[in-house]
């Protein structure tokens, strides 16, 4: 992409000395020539309604002109070309088609599309707002998160990004991918407010249960070994679960004890299963026989599903 832009620029600033690959063309001539296709252009568009996107794409192919100018298209396509870059190219973008690449709307879908909420995108925006400005000083909020949590957040606070609350907080951490997850799993620990919001956002209604397990630790990382913060997870989980899902819990009988015994269960067969360590793997029956003495109310066939399906799938907190 750089590249590519490089020649762009410079076919322009060659065509504005006037020169071109057959030689060198006086400045007269070089203006006839803007004029003439400049009549062209307007005659075409007055004909058919609009450019001739046919004509610039042959033109492109025989090498008449170089690159297609963005500036040449209708705004409409030359937006739609230059929402598929990500910010850097955009950048690179702004120095031969500044309007263009500048364009707030680009920018607002930049940050949109890698930071899904933030409270400023509710409020009325200040005095000189630019969505290219708050891009760069959300890039700077991340790296500064994944650096140390608290001055992160007190960053995107100090700029009016994020408001100081924990649900606010909450909705930023589950629509955001850019954050260090070992930071993220640190920094939830520590703040047990902004983890119960972030746990009330999943919604896992008619989901599977190890599935469901895996969407909630895509979002919350499970820690290392085992202990009070894992334990918390867990119980977190299953009161979110089972109030996602209160008909199938009657149905099957189960309640948020029993969804902790088997989520454990889950994490261990996990382990077993996907261990190279673990020579003597556990077996379809040992797990059902294991279950159901732990928790006695849940059915052998709901058990050997969920074997299946750590069979199957794979770990539910890798």
């Amino acid at each position: 992409m750089g590249q590519g832009l490089w020649r762009v620029a410079r076919n322009q600033q060659l065509q504005h000395q006037g020169y071109s690959g057959q030689g060198y063309f006086t400045r007269e001539h070089g203006r006839r020539i803007a004029t003439n296709s400049v009549s062209n252009t307007s005659h075409r568009k007055q004909a058919q309604g609009g450019i001739d996107i046919y004509h610039l794409l042959k033109t492109r192919k025989t090498k008449e002109q170089g690159f297609i100018n963005l500036e040449m298209l209708p705004p409409e396509l030359s937006f739609t070309i230059l929402s598929y870059l990500n910010a850097t190219d955009l950048c690179l973008a702004s120095c031969v088609w500044q309007d263009l690449a500048n364009d707030e709307l680009l920018w607002q879908g930049l940050c949109k599309s890698t930071w899904g909420h933030c409270s400023i995108y509710n409020k009325n925006p200040p005095l000189g707002f630019s969505f290219r400005k708050l891009y760069m000083q959300l890039d700077e909020g991340s790296l500064t998160f994944n650096a140390n949590p608290d001055e992160g957040v007190n960053y995107f606070m100090s700029k009016g990004i994020l408001d100081d609350s924990p649900k606010e907080i909450a909705k930023f951490i589950f629509c955001t991918r850019t954050l260090n997850w070992k930071k993220l799993r640190i920094y939830l620990d520590e703040r047990r407010d902004v983890l119960d919001d972030l746990v009330t956002l999943h919604n896992f209604r008619n989901q599977f249960l190890p599935n469901a397990l895996r969407e909630f630790f895509r979002h919350i990382h499970a820690p290392e070994e085992r202990g009070e913060y894992l334990e918390t997870l867990i119980t977190k989980f299953s009161h979110r679960f089972c109030a996602c899902n209160p008909d199938l819990m009657r149905e099957l009988g189960l309640s948020p004890d029993a969804v902790y015994v088997l989520c454990y269960s889950l994490i261990l067969l996990s382990i077993d299963l996907t261990s190279p360590h673990v020579k003597n793997k556990m077996s379809k029956r040992e797990f059902i026989r294991n279950t159901r003495r732990a928790a006695q109310n849940i059915s052998e066939d709901f058990v050997g599903h969920l074997y299946d399906n750590i069979y199957l799938v794979g770990h539910v907190a890798a």
